[in-house]
């Protein structure tokens, strides 16, 4: 990682599917150990973005650099595609992303779902990919689940083995898109806690959330999007505190978000 250079910044992104324009010239940065976290309502371009960071979706217009280099393109308009099959699955190793749903191999242990990757895809020693796996799956909290299969396990102890596997590929930032929305409540907080230790960590985080206590909480950077453009950004004191647009103040307002938030030393 070169100093000062962030991990991952994009620059007037655009992204359409057919005549519908999802993305309308984004701009993001997220610096080395910030978390960033993107709200707004459903539609309003969050998963899409997150999506276009590690390439799983591609973008129409705009530059996006990971650790400083531009992702070089081939193409353009509807036609552009990343230039460099090489170059894709280097962002997307080092940009572990944690999904809605979990996504796990049923026919895998837990401890087998976390090591595939680092073994398959990284071809990393298969004894230190297993220490590395048994440890991050102590770190979420479900050690002892290392030899369940996945149908064995609740909503909330799969998603931690998800985070686990992510942070297996020893990834210089995580993406979170909605990594506690499919879950109960209860369930939802065990998820919270394993993102707010890794925020305290000092990890870089991109997360889509429609928590906005956690975002509140963890977050160095929050922005709001709304109709596939930035409509306020800022730190959470800022965007939960003192919401400039009416429309964040109508959107946390429905969300119950502005009465909890307290301002942060």
């Amino acid at each position: 990682m070169t100093a000062n250079v962030p991990v991952i910044a994009i620059h007037n992104l655009h992204k359409s599917y057919g005549e519908l324009e999802v993305l309308r010239g984004v701009d993001i940065t997220a610096p080395k150990g910030h978390v960033v976290s993107l709200i707004g309502s459903s539609g309003s371009g969050k998963s899409t973005l997150l999506r276009c960071c590690n390439l799983l979706e591609d973008s129409q217009e705009g530059e996006i650099l990971f650790d400083g280099n531009p992702v070089l393109w081939a193409g353009s308009g509807p036609d552009r595609r990343p230039a460099s099959a090489t170059q894709v699955r280097q962002i997307r190793t080092n940009l572990s992303m944690v999904f809605q749903q979990f996504n796990l191999w049923a026919h895998l242990t837990v401890l087998q779902n976390v090591m595939e990757a680092p073994l398959v895809v990284q071809k990393r020693d298969r004894a230190e990919v297993e220490a590395k796996a048994r440890a991050y799956l102590a770190k979420v909290g479900i050690g002892d689940k290392a030899d369940a299969w996945p149908s064995q396990l609740s909503g909330g102890q799969q998603q931690r083995a998800a985070i686990a596997r992510a942070l297996c590929m020893e990834p210089q930032a995580l993406l979170f898109d909605e990594p506690t929305s499919a879950l109960d409540p209860e369930l939802e907080q065990e998820v919270i806690k394993v993102i707010k230790d890794l925020a305290a960590e000092g990890r870089t985080m991109i997360i889509v959330t429609h928590d906005m206590r956690m975002a509140a909480d963890i977050s160095d950077h929050v922005i709001f999007l709304h109709q596939g453009v930035i409509e306020e950004e800022g730190t959470p004191q800022a965007l939960f505190g003192a919401p400039k647009s009416q429309r964040l103040q109508q959107f946390l307002s429905a969300s119950q978000a502005d009465t909890f938030f307290t301002h942060k030393e």
